[in-house]
């Protein structure tokens, strides 16, 4: 696959401030998600945070999925309207993530996860019939499948507090994105109605448990 110039740009921008940030706790601390500094006046942590990672693998597992679905969004949208929808996700991550833990003022994440999660959700929207194989599993399964599923994982993340890993901004960025994909495609909702309303499914999920006070 030849990487176009705005995925490998971006992969660059994650790489340089997440090295800088490994070797700079200093500068880790002032730039990564924290809510108490957000509502303290530091809102550029809300975009910054998504380009620092905790160590070379989180980094990695990142541009790694970035590199299999930024082509397919790039392709239907061009380079433009791709890095929109990236950045628009890193911060609908962030912005979900400030909602769901409000009253945490020492909640904190980093990484590009919401945005690639967006591109991600983009990509499935873009081309549903695209096959994912992921191991353990022999057959690739159609992607959308695994799209829900990993959403579903994510509200039972948020629920349970699984793992020091940020399932809200994953679930903003795949919000962002499938809500951007459609601006810049409206046509799906004739073309592609029942995968529209798959993909919504999760995104109704949270909000209800929210309502519900179940999360």
């Amino acid at each position: 696959m030849n990487l176009h110039l705005a995925t490998i740009a971006i992969i660059a921008a994650n790489t340089l401030v997440s090295l800088k940030g490994f070797n700079d706790q200093g500068f880790f601390e002032r730039y990564k998600f924290g809510i108490g500094a957000i509502k303290a006046g530091q809102k550029d942590r809300m975009v910054t945070s998504g380009f620092l990672h905790v160590d070379l693998s989180h980094l990695f597992l990142n541009m790694f999925t970035l590199y299999f679905f930024a082509d397919v969004v790039i392709r239907w949208f061009g380079a433009t309207k791709f890095v929109i929808i990236y950045l628009i996700s890193l911060l609908a991550g962030s912005l979900l993530a400030l909602f769901f833990h409000r009253d945490e003022p020492f909640y904190s994440a980093v990484g590009a996860s919401g945005a690639v999660t967006g591109v991600l959700y983009a990509a499935i929207l873009l081309q549903p019939d695209m096959k994912l194989g992921i191991m353990f599993i022999p057959i690739p399964l159609p992607a959308y499948i695994l799209g829900i599923a990993y959403m579903l994982y994510s509200i039972y993340g948020m629920k349970k507090r699984l793992g020091n890993i940020g399932h809200t901004a994953h679930f903003g960025g795949a919000i962002g994105g499938y809500i951007v994909t459609l601006l810049f495609k409206p046509d799906l909702f004739a073309t592609d109605t029942l995968m529209v309303i798959l993909l919504a499914i999760p995104i109704v999920i949270l909000f209800i448990l929210e309502k519900l006070g179940k999360l």
